[in-house]
């Protein structure tokens, strides 16, 4: 064999060959469980089969080549149109409307044709005549020949009406952007078939060059796969579901490094360089414990550092392989505002939501607490309250926002007077109560409340640029000698502040 025929054939069979191995290989493996990929991975394999059979005949004697055209060429040749349909209806949805006795038999149909062929003495579709040109043995086509291209053709034709079909069902704009793309690639194998199977172009193109629209036809696949991701990989949906997952998913291996970060990991760790940082160090040593002896991680609450704060997160992992070496998959979810809202529910439930202070009930509970520690240790408790004079015509005039800017302003100067003696509360509209945990003496009762009164006397509030008038009457009960319960005691203060507010000495602040 000359160094002319080797890379003729080279070119004609052995590049197209593999070719076709890569395409194969490539579709199998992004998802060998799916349909699709194995019809089109056999279609692939046929047409290896095809360039084989014409290498091998072109190695031998002529003598040989109308056997092995029969046996084998036209054969793999006949089985080629119900793999091509079997896709096109798969990939069209029509497998959906096909009766269950139709599906997927039907496109197998012309295997009959092949152990027709088989058995048959006279090779009723392929050629028993071969001449020679140059290095290239070419049949001499006969009328079985023309026929079963005609044929071949015409299947081709009906693909088409499939795909227009399945284009005309289908809403997902992806989806018809392929079928689009498969018609040009059926259109295009076909004209080829018509201009390469029905003249042959001795001594200048090897014998059934239409068998290379083959390759027409995977180049029109792999564009699809490029632009819209057709026959992706199995992988390339998890990755998908990687990428979107609102919960911070991290790959950690056992010495903490941090292998792969979604966007949302990236966003909850801000501008920290995630593939820099050790995982250990922005969580904490039980974590840690666990990750390394591969302990289970379920709806684990801890705290990590973002870099910038503590995060308030809830952890879910799984342990996988990856280079042979044990990793962790974390499923980070960020609770921070979560536990917020359950604090911010929880203080609700004993606070007033405006003032911030305590509320009746809790204020009750905290009193009767104080109530019994003063019954046991036999000293003297006080409790007073207050009430806002005038705090109608204060909303009348300015309004209601401007009453609940004097209510949090109160707010803030009784919890401050009381904070270190005893609790203050709001009781409700513009009522305040507080109690005097130890009251040693009545004098330190009476300061405390000059004292309050000098505070909100001295502390002016302004509301758009104007001061806000305040006035405050105050009542005071002790503990033992008005009363041994919390309602009681609330009952002297209300009739002192009574007496209080009809004598007129509220006080005025400005």
């Amino acid at each position: 064999m000359s160094w002319t025929e080797v890379w003729a054939f080279a070119i004609a069979y052995w590049l197209p060959i593999l070719f076709f191995v890569y395409m194969a290989t490539d579709v199998i493996l992004r998802n060998p469980r799916k349909l699709e990929h194995r019809v089109l991975c056999i279609n692939a394999i046929a047409y290896i089969l095809l360039l084989t059979e014409e290498y091998i005949r072109h190695q031998l004697p002529i003598s040989y080549s109308p056997a092995l055209v029969a046996l084998w060429f036209s054969n793999v040749g006949i089985m080629m149109p119900g793999l091509g349909f079997h896709f096109m209806a798969k990939f069209a949805g029509l497998d959906k409307l096909m009766p269950r006795y139709l599906y997927p038999g039907i496109f197998y149909l012309p295997l009959l044709v092949v152990l027709v062929n088989l058995l048959s003495h006279k090779k009723i579709i392929s050629s028993s005549e071969f001449f020679q040109v140059g290095v290239w043995k070419y049949p001499v086509y006969n009328t079985s020949y023309y026929i079963a291209l005609t044929i071949s053709i015409l299947i081709s034709v009906m693909y088409l009406i499939v795909l227009f079909i399945g284009k005309a069902r289908e809403d997902d704009k992806g989806h018809k952007a392929i079928l689009r793309l498969l018609v040009i690639g059926v259109v295009l194998c076909t004209c080829w078939h018509v201009a390469f199977g029905y003249f042959q172009y001795e001594g200048v193109i090897p014998p059934y060059a239409y068998t290379y629209g083959g390759i027409i036809w995977c180049f029109v696949l792999r564009l699809a796969m490029i632009r819209h991701e057709f026959l992706d990989f199995a992988s390339k949906r998890y990755e998908k579901l990687f990428n979107l997952n609102p919960a911070a998913i991290l790959l950690v291996d056992q010495a903490g490094t941090i292998k792969e970060a979604n966007p949302s990991a990236r966003q909850l760790f801000g501008p920290m360089d995630l593939e820099r940082e050790c995982f250990f160090k922005l969580s904490n040593a039980q974590l840690e414990a666990r990750i390394r002896s591969r302990s289970e991680i379920k709806d684990y609450e801890t705290e990590i550092t973002n870099g910038e704060k503590r995060v308030d997160v809830l952890i879910d992992g799984d342990y996988v392989s990856v280079d042979h070496e044990p990793h962790a998959i974390l499923i980070v979810r960020d609770i921070t505002l979560q536990k917020e809202n359950q604090a911010e529910i929880r203080f609700l439930a004993y606070h007033d939501p405006l003032t911030r202070l305590p509320n009746r009930r809790y204020f009750y509970e905290k009193l009767n607490e104080a109530i019994r520690l003063a019954e046991d240790h036999r000293y003297r408790l006080a409790v007073i309250l207050i009430d806002l004079d005038d705090f109608k015509e204060t909303n009348d005039q300015y309004g209601h926002e401007a009453g609940d800017e004097v209510l949090r302003h109160v707010a803030r100067l009784i919890g401050e007077t009381a904070e270190s003696i005893g609790m203050a509360a709001r009781l409700g509209g513009d009522e305040f109560v507080l109690f005097i945990q130890h009251a040693p003496s009545e004098p330190f009762v009476d300061e405390t409340m000059a004292r309050l009164r000098q505070r909100v006397q001295e502390a002016e509030l302004l509301y758009r640029g104007h001061p806000l008038a305040i006035r405050m009457s105050v009542g005071a009960s002790r503990f033992p000698e008005d009363g041994t319960d919390g309602d009681a005691l609330l009952m002297k203060a209300d009739k002192a502040m009574y007496r209080s507010k009809r004598a007129g000495t509220a006080v005025p602040a400005r």
